[in-house]
């Protein structure tokens, strides 16, 4: 495939996965239950959408650092050893008081929580970062090129920085001795993670420490952190992951009288706002069930297509530069739809039948608009009809193979 131009960022996939298989392998080894499989699965599936948004959001910011060098940069920072070690710490600083802030102000938390909601701490938590979140994060990282820092320089330290917080959310590594004073270990932000009263809202650094004790939000790690948030979600819903406070935010803002009242909703604190806001939506968009049990058939469905959308975002994040609109379009539509089916199917939810009739539907349409086959769009309406006459009995069969 000479001449072919690779996008070497798709080789973050197979590395990650390496590196979480690798943990899970160690935790046998060492009998640590560190992993459950439905909480490790819908971490991955997050992980999985916000790769997936590279593919549409990455580039847009670099045009963004550019734009703002050129036309409103304080200085002129050229690119040498010791510029690279100034950005690096003005990184790592924003990066700090962004995170602070992320769990101090509502409307940022709206966007950080996810990365907060599962109950255990491993790699696959690590993965859990939202396009949301990225985004405000990029918006955050904007004072870098106002500096004087040029986006190529700002690009090449973020791939270098956003690596090594991956390494931090594990419970099999102790801690490290002299490192403790400098950067951020995994027993640092094993703090962080923990719903415990002592260690809330500590432990904001990113791969310094040094910002947290510099600026008094440092906690050592004294006893067995309880992960999750102070009020587990109890979901496995990838939509409602995503939106859950956003929405209970807007509820609240719908509920407080005065445009000053509100404000105060929209930009107070997490730890301030009224716990009773969530109940009364999940009212309204969750049916309460007990707690969900894994059954094979679900472990290996779910396992199953988890590998085929990690493939195929490997392959469109790759080959980036030669997918049509429509692959890259369709292929996105496919990818997201699979992790809301298998935060549905985690849920039992009857109704998953019809997400993958639109899955399969994304994807014919998808091999229609690359390849322009009218037989796809024939066997598209036969499916369809096949669906209509029989969608109560391949309901039941699909509930009763999936579900056991």
């Amino acid at each position: 495939m000479k001449g072919l131009d690779f996008n070497i960022l798709a080789f973050a996939i197979p590395l990650f996965v390496f590196f979480i298989g690798l943990e899970y392998y160690l935790s046998l080894r060492q009998q640590k239950k560190v992993h459950h499989f439905a909480d490790s699965a819908t971490n991955v599936g997050v992980g999985i959408a916000e790769r997936l948004s590279d593919l549409y959001v990455s580039s847009l910011f670099y045009y963004v650092f550019d734009f703002i060098h050129h036309h409103f940069a304080l200085f002129d920072i050229k690119e040498n050893a010791w510029t690279f070690i100034l950005l690096f710490l003005a990184t790592d600083l924003v990066w700090y008081w962004y995170h602070r802030f992320a769990h101090e102000i509502n409307l940022f938390w709206g966007v950080h929580v996810v990365h907060h909601q599962s109950e255990e701490f491993n790699y696959t938590v690590a993965a859990r970062i939202t396009v949301f979140q990225a985004i405000v994060r990029g918006a955050f990282w904007c004072v870098l090129p106002l500096i004087g820092f040029s986006a190529e320089m700002i690009t090449v330290l973020l791939l270098i920085h956003g690596a090594y917080p991956f390494f931090t959310h594990t419970q099999l590594v102790g801690k490290l001795g002299w490192l403790e004073y400098i950067f951020v270990t995994p027993s640092h932000h094993r703090v962080h993670h923990a719903s415990n009263e002592i260690y809330l809202d500590k432990n904001y650094g990113d791969v310094l420490i040094i910002w947290d004790k510099i600026f008094g939000t440092f906690v050592e790690e004294t006893e067995t952190p309880v992960y999750g948030l102070t009020k587990p979600l109890k979901s496995y819903s990838f939509l409602w992951q995503h939106f859950h406070f956003l929405m209970e935010i807007a509820l609240s803002v719908k509920k407080t009288p005065g445009f000053l009242n509100k404000l105060g909703v929209v930009f107070g604190k997490p730890a301030n706002f009224d716990p009773n806001v969530r109940g009364e939506l999940e009212e309204i968009f969750l049916s309460q069930q007990p707690e969900v049990v894994v059954s094979r058939h679900m472990r290996i469905y779910v396992i199953a297509q988890l590998v085929a959308v990690s493939v195929l975002l490997f392959f469109l994040i790759l080959l980036d530069h030669y997918w049509p609109s429509s692959i890259r379009i369709g292929g996105g539509v496919f990818i997201l739809l699979t992790l809301i089916n298998i935060g549905a199917i985690l849920e039992k939810k009857t109704w998953v039948l019809y997400l993958e009739y639109a899955r399969i539907c994304g994807l014919i349409l998808m091999f229609y608009a690359f390849t322009e086959n009218a037989w796809l769009l024939v066997g598209l309406n036969v499916i369809s009809v096949v669906l209509v006459f029989t969608s109560g009995f391949l309901r039941r069969q699909y509930v009763h193979w999936v579900y056991e």
